[in-house]
């Protein structure tokens, strides 16, 4: 993957704070439950997620419903031809929002990304908010379908700053698909299509993605994930694909409330080579 060098600027400590100020409306209801999640009723659906990994599932939030889904601590490491990348984001909330019986519209943005360059000795840090991402999910299916797909467009404003963003709006549409085997396992087929900056700004260019995941529930709250992902883009400047094998945990301590694990490894030198991942997502 592509790095724009990071800047030797020091970031303002104001900006960090503002940014920290920000995100207390996702914080407080992530880490006060108890206060802000009133108890599931017996007819509404089960907590259903896009994460830990990195596949979009068909589910859609319950009409009128709010769900945060978010990062707790995010992390990713790149080493390269001498070089070291680390990029920390200690918040990353997706909060999405049920707009009918198989819709949803989801906002993410991270308030805080510390990005970290080494090289031999030299050492370079740059710090900001992130892109701001719109998803919406329209599930074409019925809930309980043996089939079920859904179809998500989603679009990105450049509210980053060039080295944490590229400064471009880009967007692109994931097809989801998934499916129940034998053996307590289900299958989730995830392809994507995007159209992102040319890495040199003067146009745009097509990237492909897909996935295949499986997951497995280890006990009724405790739910294991597998998964293959890889991705070719097509930039004018050269072809880059890249691979990553994907393992999580996630574990439903109340019927609105989840914690997960997740890691991710690379598995050629164009992708980062780890990204490990805390979460937390809820309901109310």
């Amino acid at each position: 993957m592509k790095r724009t060098p990071l800047s030797l600027r020091p970031a303002a400590r104001p900006r960090r704070t503002a940014a920290l100020l920000a995100a207390l409306p996702v914080l407080c209801p992530l880490l006060c439950p108890a206060f802000w999640v009133p108890p599931a009723s017996a007819d509404e659906p089960p907590l259903c997620t896009d994460r830990p990994t990195r596949a979009t599932v068909p589910c859609t939030v319950p009409e009128g419903r709010v769900q945060i889904e978010s990062d707790l601590a995010l992390w990713t490491r790149t080493d390269a031809s001498g070089t070291r990348a680390d990029s920390v984001t200690p918040l990353n909330p997706v909060v999405k929002l049920g707009l009918g019986p198989a819709t949803d519209i989801a906002l993410n943005w991270a308030p805080y990304v510390h990005n970290r360059l080494r090289e031999g000795d030299a050492v370079r840090r740059q710090e900001g908010v992130g892109d701001l991402t719109l998803r919406v999910k329209q599930r074409l299916t019925d809930a309980d379908a043996p089939v079920q797909l859904a179809l998500v467009p989603w679009i990105k404003a450049p509210t980053a700053r060039t080295g944490i963003g590229n400064g471009a709006w880009e967007g692109g549409a994931v097809l989801s698909a998934l499916t129940a085997l034998p053996g307590k396992l289900t299958l989730a087929v995830v392809p994507e299509i995007d159209w992102l900056a040319n890495a040199d700004g003067s146009g745009r260019h097509a990237q492909i993605t897909g996935l295949v995941n499986l997951s497995r529930p280890l006990d009724p709250r405790l739910t294991l994930y597998g998964e293959l992902w890889a991705a070719r883009n097509f930039d004018p400047a050269g072809t880059v694909r890249q691979y990553s094998a994907d393992i999580a945990l996630a574990w439903l301590v109340r019927p609105r409330w989840q914690v997960d694990l997740g890691a991710n490894i690379g598995l050629n030198r164009a992708t980062p080579d780890a990204q490990l991942s805390l979460g937390l997502s809820t309901r109310f």
